[in-house]
């Protein structure tokens, strides 16, 4: 995290789930609480500490950011239709950002190098790297110059695939459009 407050530049691909930086605090909390089963005061304090994060992206001095989500990540939705949709009205309100930049990897872009690996790279100011990988069950910090620029090519490849930005902005209002016309199963 305190690479995370540096860094000046921060490039961010997601599988899975919505970035934590990106995140409602109702998503974030129907997230953390899979980890925290029960555990309301842990969960709470988790959420609490994941949304004074997100104060990186509105500080004066916020680094340029670049998410890469994974389409899998906005076609799960959260069980609740209401909070769902105003967490992609979140991502759109954060994609008109001057410092941010949000495209969409489709499924049509096929397999690739970062396939269930969630990855972030952050450029620090002393002109050093450090990059974050993270699976569903295990997350590595990267600082071995090497290594940094193998995942910075990964990340460079990956986004060769994405949609433009606004073409992204365009499949987030459609998934938003999908999800107020149509029910979702009950799955109780």
């Amino acid at each position: 995290m305190e690479l995370e407050r540096q860094a000046t530049v921060r490039y961010e691909y997601a599988v899975g789930a919505i970035p934590g930086l990106l995140q409602t605090k109702e998503y974030a909390r129907d997230v953390l609480a899979l980890s925290f089963p029960g555990e309301e005061q842990g969960l709470e304090e988790q959420v609490a500490a994941r949304m004074g994060r997100q104060s990186l992206l509105r500080d004066e001095d916020a680094p340029h950011f670049r998410a890469v989500l994974d389409e899998s990540v906005l076609r799960r939705p959260m069980r609740d239709e209401a909070a769902w949709t105003r967490q992609l009205k979140h991502l759109l309100t954060i994609a008109e950002q001057p410092k941010v930049t949000l495209q969409v990897l489709p499924f049509s872009a096929g397999l690739h190098h970062l396939m269930g690996t969630s990855l972030t790279i952050l450029w620090l100011p002393d002109g050093r790297s450090a990059a974050y990988t993270e699976t569903n069950v295990n997350g590595e910090l990267f600082e071995e110059p090497a290594e940094v620029e193998r995942l910075k090519l990964s990340y460079d490849l990956l986004r060769d695939f994405t949609l433009s930005p606004r073409k992204s902005v365009n499949v987030i209002q459609k998934v938003m459009e999908d999800n107020a016309s149509c029910d979702s199963p009950d799955l109780t």
